[in-house]
């Protein structure tokens, strides 16, 4: 044998970039293996069900020949293949497929799971439902407490008002004690309270700024003909009962 050339273009034409024969020799392997699956794959014995199930879908894709009694019976009675059942053709074309239960659970068990699934979506609707009422029911409850609130705020205003025009009103008549002593705005500083005094603070505390400012109108209505919500003093009953809307603020809205 000669040796071989190594300025040959036979060596020069060859691939010798660094870890080529590697990649080689893996493609190589998964090569084999992919033809040693596919051989175990076709060497490999059926199971009893795949062989079942291949001939029950061979039958199935096979349309009735004569040999079978009731498409035999059928023909008797005019029909052909390929026709709709039915005297008008008004019925199915082909035949129901079958449903085969591949599965361990017992009859019935599709339609407690669908049964089941469907409760559960109820359940969940109703939650959802009764969390939306009770939002709304809160932001109901919270607008009537803050209309309350904004009510209150407005009588307490409204009361504060009349005390002041009680007090200039009574004081102008030379009446120097007030009827109610609630009747005046009271003074932040009052160290001269006596016993009497703290009596009556607590019936007063006992009614509220509404009942406060029913009282306190009247009063000031009766005894100055004079109207809080009109700014007026008239001059007399006739001309306060004739000339004012009314002795509430919503007489006068």
């Amino acid at each position: 044998d000669e040796e071989e050339d190594y300025m040959s273009d036979l060596f020069l034409k060859q691939d010798v970039r660094p870890g080529l024969p590697m990649v080689r020799r893996a493609k190589e392997a998964i090569q084999k293996e992919e033809k040693q699956k596919e051989a175990n794959e076709k060497n490999r014995q059926k199971s009893i069900k795949e062989e079942e199930k291949e001939r029950r879908d061979l039958v199935l894709k096979s349309a009735l020949g004569n040999e079978n009694k009731g498409f035999a019976l059928l023909q008797k009675m005019g029909y052909k293949s390929g026709q709709a059942l039915g005297r008008s053709g008004e019925g199915i074309v082909e035949p129901i497929p079958l449903n085969i239960k591949t599965g361990l659970s017992g009859l019935g068990h599709e339609e407690l799971k669908k049964r089941k699934a469907e409760e559960k979506l109820e359940n969940y609707r109703q939650k959802l439902h009764m969390k939306k009422q009770a939002n709304e029911q809160a932001a109901d409850q919270f607008r009537i407490r803050f209309k309350n609130k904004q009510e209150e705020r407005k009588m307490e205003g409204d009361l504060r008002k009349s005390q002041r025009a009680c007090q200039q009103l009574d004081m102008q008549k030379d009446i120097e004690v007030p009827k109610e002593t609630w009747f005046w705005i009271e003074p932040e500083e009052d160290d001269k309270k006596d016993e009497e005094d703290k009596e009556d603070e607590c019936t007063s505390s006992d009614l509220s700024v509404s009942e406060k400012l029913h009282i306190l109108t009247a009063y000031l209505r009766e005894e100055h003909f004079y109207c809080i919500w009109c700014g007026t003093t008239y001059e007399d009953s006739e001309d306060l009962s004739s000339n004012c809307p009314g002795d509430t603020a919503a007489d006068h809205d």
